[in-house]
């Protein structure tokens, strides 16, 4: 009995029957969103929105060269769509296994909707390894605007602290060649948001381009900019007490705080917010 259920292939399962599944409430739904389906090549079509840009071609011929030996070792993930499937996950497997020439590819099969199919298919990326730094703040940014959520419901559906999610997003501030810089390896996402401290745009790129000429590591370049700034800030040196409450409140407010004192005693606390949400945010911690 085991054998034979195992050997279900794929006439069994996307029989006349099943092709006619393409929503939860229809009969059989149940067993074939349960089962890992062998599904034609042909009747799969890439995700029109798919969160990933680039697909380095190397890779793409060594992961073909590794299924041609051993197979497909990990399915991937459709959504059943009429008579065809929309790939929400592991669109680097399927093209490989076409540069494969194989007819069939292991699949589990996911009834969902637009929406439901473009958070999958964005929160899926963001856990892969080996996303850089802005492709990740790209696709946070894609949950705001089109799944309609805020940072901190993102945070939660994403696995990440709200602090997290907000240095990524920060990173889609920097200019678009610094952006480059980021995918493509030349600094790396700590340098970027060394950056972020500048305000000037033609310093930032001042400085970005030191830091690649100089090869300037992330310590280096916070000291740069620290003594960048220094210099315009006549502020009088606030005492250990200041310093630790600074501390304190950008610990818990999760953003920066300046705190400015002149040399009578008398000073001013700037609370720094990102966005009209971070500020409603700050306030109804406040209050």
């Amino acid at each position: 009995m085991k054998k034979k259920a195992m050997g279900r292939g794929l006439s069994a399962l996307l029989s006349e029957s099943t092709e006619k599944i393409n929503s939860v409430k229809d009969e059989g739904a149940a067993d074939l969103i349960k089962q890992i389906v062998e599904i034609p090549i042909e009747n799969i079509k890439p995700n029109p929105n798919q969160p990933r840009t680039y697909f380095d071609k190397e890779a793409l011929v060594e992961l073909a060269q590794s299924i041609s030996q051993l197979g497909v070792i990990q399915p991937i993930t459709v959504r059943k769509n009429q008579h065809s499937y929309e790939i929400i996950s592991g669109e680097r497997r399927y093209r490989a296994s076409k540069l494969a020439n194989l007819e069939t590819i292991p699949a589990f099969v996911r009834l969902a909707n637009d929406q439901e199919m473009l958070e999958m298919a964005l929160v899926e990326n963001i856990q892969r390894e080996d996303l850089d730094a802005i492709e990740v703040a790209l696709t946070y940014q894609r949950l705001i605007d089109e799944i309609n959520l805020t940072q901190e419901a993102l945070s939660e559906r994403v696995g990440k602290n709200r602090s997290t999610v907000t240095n990524y997003l920060r990173l889609l501030k920097l200019d678009p060649i610094i952006q480059t810089g980021i995918r493509d390896g030349m600094i790396s996402m700590g340098h970027g948001r060394a950056l972020m401290g500048i305000t000037d745009l033609d310093e930032q790129m001042e400085v970005y381009e030191k830091i690649i000429a100089q090869s300037l590591s992330v310590r280096q370049t916070e000291n740069l900019i620290k003594n960048l700034n220094t210099p315009r800030k006549e502020v009088a040196s606030l005492p250990n007490q200041f310093k630790s409450a600074k501390h304190y409140f950008e610990k818990h407010l999760e953003t920066k705080v300046e705190i400015k004192r002149n040399k009578k005693g008398k000073g001013k606390i700037v609370i720094n917010f990102e966005s009209d949400e971070d500020f409603l945010r700050l306030k109804n911690l406040l209050e």
